[in-house]
């Protein structure tokens, strides 16, 4: 299953880091793709997307999916 997200506030590749890391905490993340200036992060696996959204928000982050 793949997740995309909405991820507003990134403006260089350490916002990129730091959202992929926090996707990474995520249970059921297997493949993350982040992009900083299309704004999406796209998450393959069965992770629950609202404790994706959540993961995002809590690095500083605004995200919807």
């Amino acid at each position: 299953m793949s997740t995309t997200l909405t991820v507003e506030g990134m403006t260089c590749e350490h916002c990129e880091q730091s959202v992929e890391e926090a996707l990474e905490s995520v249970d059921g993340v297997e493949v993350i793709s982040v992009d900083r200036d299309a704004e999406r992060a796209t998450v393959e696996g069965d992770a629950d997307p609202d404790a994706l959204v959540a993961a995002v928000e809590d690095a500083g982050y605004e995200a919807s999916a």
